[in-house]
């Protein structure tokens, strides 16, 4: 017995002596941050502004992952796996949110707190929503297309169906033409959130109307590449577009897109880790939806605009 004890010991000095017995240090909170989908540019910057606080709070982890396109069922799939690893919480823009609703809603049920940002589930049990309000920026984009087509012409709508920011975005589009009897919508497009196929109807709207006053897209994909408007005479048809990355401030510049409206990308990823740390710290926020408020931007301050950009991204 005597021996034993000894020889036991013997195993909890070396233990002891290997770091062993040293107690670890307070877990990090494990954040999940899921985009529409990883080809899609400006969820990037969501990915360093969340990222960046994760840094600053130190007491953070953020797993960033979605969909590599566009693709309903694997978000959902991605939300579920999350809720399987018992993650501290979820932050999601929602390609879908009818779809999407009920994994929302499981995650919460399992005791995940879960905040929508970009695209929201307002029917959903999420905790709360971060981005801008789709309704009024939708707004925005008829005001200022009415006004370079002077009340005047056809528009044709770019969209992707499924999406509560962009059916909002819309159905601001419309309040604002329908105070304006001159001007028509000739066609909605649906571009289920592809880039490429966004270039192709593009293309094909513009032989269809010839005589197109302006596209208004309530997405980025035509701006997210150098030469989806190719077709689109600007002399002739102007370009309204949600969006402002570095293509589409080129865009701008060339004459080719007349008004740009930006959203606040970095913030999309540290609004929503901040406050799911808060929530788990027992500080539920004060507001479920949280306006980010937007950025328009014209040839007369797109300089200006990309300065601070650049400052935000680091560069």
């Amino acid at each position: 017995m005597k021996r034993a004890l000894i020889v036991l010991c013997g195993i909890a000095a070396v233990v002891m002596a290997c770091g062993g017995g040293e107690k670890e240090g307070p877990r990090k909170l494990r954040f999940a941050l899921i985009p529409k989908a990883l080809d899609i540019p400006v969820f990037d910057y969501a990915n360093m502004g969340a990222q960046r606080t994760a840094r600053e709070l130190g007491d953070v982890e953020v797993i960033y992952r979605g969909p590599e396109k566009a693709d309903e069922l694997r978000q959902k799939e991605i939300v579920e796996s999350f809720i399987s690893q018992k993650v501290d919480g979820i932050a999601i823009s929602v390609l879908n949110a009818e779809f999407l609703t009920s994994a929302i809603d499981k995650a919460i049920d399992a005791g995940i707190p879960v905040v929508t940002w970009d695209s929201d589930a307002p029917k959903s049990k999420r905790i709360a929503f971060y981005g801008v309000d789709d309704f009024k920026s939708g707004q925005i984009m008829g005001e200022e297309t009415a006004k370079l087509l002077n009340g005047k012409g056809t528009v044709a709508i770019l969209t992707s169906l499924g999406a509560n920011n962009l059916a909002r975005r819309l159905d601001g589009v419309k309040d604002v033409f329908a105070k304006y009897p001159g001007i028509k919508i000739v066609d909605t497009f649906d571009i289920k959130e592809d880039s490429t196929r966004c270039q192709e109807l593009i293309a094909a709207g513009t032989n269809r109307y010839p005589d197109l006053g302006a596209w208004v897209s309530v997405g980025g994909w035509p701006v997210f590449s150098a030469n989806a408007l190719d077709p689109v005479n600007p002399k002739k048809t102007k370009f309204i577009s949600f969006d402002t990355v570095d293509a589409a401030l080129g865009l701008l510049r060339a004459g080719k897109v007349q008004v740009l409206l930006g959203q606040k990308y970095f913030g999309w990823g540290s609004e929503p880790i901040k406050m799911l740390r808060d929530i788990k710290n027992g500080k539920r926020p004060t507001m479920s939806i949280i306006d980010s408020g937007v950025d328009v931007v014209r040839l007369d301050n797109v300089d200006q605009y990309a300065a601070e950009f650049a400052k935000l991204a680091g560069k």
